[in-house]
């Protein structure tokens, strides 16, 4: 299999970013090392400022995204990172919108789950210069934990989430359940056209203040739940989840996940994918 640089071009394989990448941490795939200070010089080819990544739970974003801000700090540039994750409801805030809206939007994850409008407001506090006070939210306890302060002066502004770039789906796409959750909990198809309905708002905001969009397209369903599951084993004990609770989450996730895997496909600036074996197999730069 050829390597990312090999995949990417000599354009990227410059002295800057071949240094960097001897820097950056050996126990890291080699893989994403590499994609992680190609994207960079892309970046920097390009003088991106808000720049995007999403793929599916598990495709390994947060990992690429530590190695991205590593890379861009041995060429020079600052950049911050900010997970979409963190900035989901409060457990009181989703059981409101359960309430309001419908029960599956008790469960974190789809859009209508995050705090969009305050994530807009990061992005424009940190492209004026300004410190931000941005959340943190605990998955195991599924639930805020607190808060991180991010200084200004910043280069480069990375969101990252699994559904950074997505777009709604047409209306007659909606109306089939894909599976059981959808068939036994959303069956006038309520929960999905709210979901639908809230990529048209604040998240199409977000999308469109992206400069370029990196998309690190899973192979199928399976790998997601597959590699979901190990990333169980990094959680204490007490808050590991089963492959039964797992198979069930990502069901939340399974619509737009699958839409993206050609909707965002077609749009995104660079398109990774990714083999069952979670390596990169493809790329393409636009």
């Amino acid at each position: 299999m050829p390597s990312v640089f090999e995949l990417a071009g000599e354009r990227y394989k410059t002295d800057v970013a071949l240094a960097s990448f001897k820097k950056l941490e050996s126990s890291a795939p080699k893989d994403y090392r590499e994609l992680a200070v190609i994207l960079v010089e892309y970046w920097r080819q390009r003088d991106d400022k808000i720049v995007g990544l999403s793929g599916g739970q598990g495709a390994g974003k947060s990992t690429l995204s530590d190695l991205i801000r590593a890379a861009s700090q041995n060429s020079g540039e600052q950049l911050v990172v900010l997970g979409i994750d963190d900035f989901y409801l409060t457990q009181s805030e989703r059981n409101r919108l359960a309430t309001e809206k419908h029960e599956l939007f008790a469960t974190r994850g789809p859009p209508g789950t995050h705090d969009i409008s305050r994530l807009l407001d990061t992005i424009e506090d940190l492209v004026a210069g300004r410190s931000v006070e941005v959340p943190q939210f605990d998955k195991g306890a599924d639930e805020r934990s607190g808060t991180r302060r991010i200084d200004p002066l910043c280069h480069r502004v990375l969101i990252e989430g699994w559904c950074v770039g997505a777009s709604p789906q047409p209306e007659s796409d909606l109306t089939r359940p894909i599976n059981a959750l959808e068939r036994d909990r959303d069956p006038r198809c309520t929960w999905r056209r709210a979901v639908n309905e809230y990529l048209t708002g604040g998240y199409a905001q977000l999308r469109d203040r992206l400069d370029s969009l990196v998309y690190l397209r899973v192979p199928d369903l399976d790998s997601v739940k597959r590699w979901r599951l190990q990333q169980e084993a990094d959680r204490a004990p007490e808050q590991r989840r089963d492959i039964v609770w797992i198979s069930r989450f990502v069901q939340h996730y399974q619509r737009i996940t699958e839409w993206m895997y050609t909707d965002v496909a077609n749009r995104a600036d660079v398109l990774i994918e990714l083999d069952t074996n979670h390596r990169v197999s493809g790329m393409s730069l636009r």
